[in-house]
């Protein structure tokens, strides 16, 4: 068995603790301002779900939507043996496709750890027939090709006795019991935190994900929070460890003071189509991060069949640089350590596009264009790209468009594009046969 010393000595020192939702009087560093501007110009990452999931092949949540026994849910470890798995390779495949940073799944909802902890057994390197740390070699990966690292972390627990009182979600699980201690919760919690970002070299930010399990639900909007998530001390903790590292809490509210940026799952930003999602009064002034998957699923689901076409996928990118966001792109992992042959397939396709004209999206702000289905904008200083993203229209109208214009060409091309500028707006007419069935970009230069 493993020292518990830590997680004692951190729980004993935790003493009372405060009700406070945020890192009181938070000023950024320097370099955690820095890390920001970084982040808001890289735009394009890669979302990594792996864990001992992966074995059954039905997504990241089996053991919810399965309502797997604890007990038995324990068996999955002590037959987790990626044996193909490389850290270089998975570093490779999201450099190639234009990414400039991963996040990956350091312990998801079902409470296994997938790197090496010293405040639980139940980790990939006491657990599992592997038994080495993945993490550790991702690490080592993306710092020798220039990869930013960030680390996903769940908030809530399915299998941990002190989690407790019990979130919406796990409850109908076997074999958990009915009582607990939420500080020591929080002080396991505090020591994983540390571990993640003491151990593995500096690491960009960290991505939280189940505040909302706390939460009232009546199925239509959240409603109070029934605990202390203590954010005060959790995020105090991480900026005090690594003042750069970005914080980041997928609650789908408006950010928390303490927090670096803002995410949307399966959104862009202020949407909220999904109904559980950020609605656009929550849109605060953090850099942007929008999540989405290359398929239907976060973890490896074998029975999946909606993988997201290369047209799907560059548009994606596009519109989410349209709103002046990050799009952090997942994939899922097979139990194998291996990545489903779809999915480098696309990655590989996005890389293509983007090697092309990732200059109309690295580095950019959000354009004057407001985005929509049908075009997006980006700009960097005194050009405007606009993203056409109907291949059917040979005319382009921009109502109320009243900046002065200095020209207007097709991106990567001398040719100029036929306009016409009045009070009401801006037109542009595309010829048919320079029209893109995915991006048409116009390149529009102010003066």
């Amino acid at each position: 068995m493993k020292t518990h010393l830590k997680f004692l000595v951190i729980l004993l020192l935790s003493g009372t603790m405060t009700f406070g939702q945020g890192q009181e009087n938070y000023t950024p560093s320097q370099s955690n301002l820095e890390a920001r501007q970084w982040f808001q110009n890289a735009k394009f990452g890669m979302f990594i779900h792996w864990g001992v999931y992966s074995i059954l092949g039905d997504g990241e949540w089996v053991m919810q939507t399965q309502k797997i026994p604890i007990k038995a849910y324990e068996k999955l470890p002590t037959f987790f043996n990626p044996i193909e798995y490389d850290a270089k390779e998975w570093v490779k495949m999201a450099k190639d496709a234009g990414m400039k940073y991963i996040t990956i799944t350091s312990r998801h909802h079902d409470g296994f750890s997938m790197f090496d902890t010293k405040a639980t057994d139940y980790d990939i390197v006491d657990g599992t027939p592997y038994g080495k740390d993945v993490l550790k070699d991702l690490a080592d990966a993306c710092r020798a090709e220039g990869i930013k690292l960030f680390f996903y972390y769940s908030l809530l627990d399915w299998r941990d006795d002190n989690y407790f009182p019990r979130g919406r979600t796990g409850a109908e699980i076997p074999g958990r019991s009915e009582t607990g201690e939420w500080d020591k919760y929080i002080a396991f919690m505090k020591v994983q935190l540390t571990e993640l970002l003491t151990n593995y070299g500096e690491i960009a930010g960290i991505w939280f994900d189940g505040h909302w399990d706390q939460k009232d639900w009546d199925g239509k909007k959240f409603g109070k929070l029934n605990v202390d998530w203590h954010y005060d001390e959790i995020y105090k903790l991480i900026h005090d460890l690594q003042p750069q590292c970005l914080i980041g809490n997928n609650h789908h509210l408006a950010p928390i003071e303490g927090e670096d940026f803002q995410m949307f799952e399966k959104d862009l930003p202020g949407k909220n189509t999904t109904g559980w999602g950020t609605d656009a009064s929550d849109v605060g002034n953090l850099p942007f991060e929008v999540c989405e998957t290359i398929n239907g699923s976060w973890g490896f689901n074998l029975q999946d069949r909606k993988h997201k076409s290369k047209k799907e996928l560059v548009q994606y990118v596009i519109k989410a640089a349209g709103h002046g966001s990050n799009l952090l792109l997942n994939v899922g992992p097979m139990p194998n350590g291996k990545i489903q042959e779809e999915h480098k397939e696309s990655l590989k396709e996005v890389g293509e596009w983007m090697r092309v004209n990732g200059e109309t999206i690295y580095g950019t702000k959000q354009g004057p264009i407001p985005p929509s289905d049908k075009m997006a904008s980006t700009q960097k200083g005194k050009i405007v790209f606009l993203h056409l993203l109907d291949a059917s229209e040979t005319e382009v109208f921009l109502k109320d468009f009243n900046k002065k214009i200095k020209g207007i060409k097709f991106y990567k091309d001398e040719t100029s594009v036929n306009y016409k500028k009045n009070k009401s707006g801006l037109s542009i007419q595309i010829p048919e046969a320079r029209l893109d069935s995915i991006d048409t970009i116009i390149e529009v230069t102010l003066k």
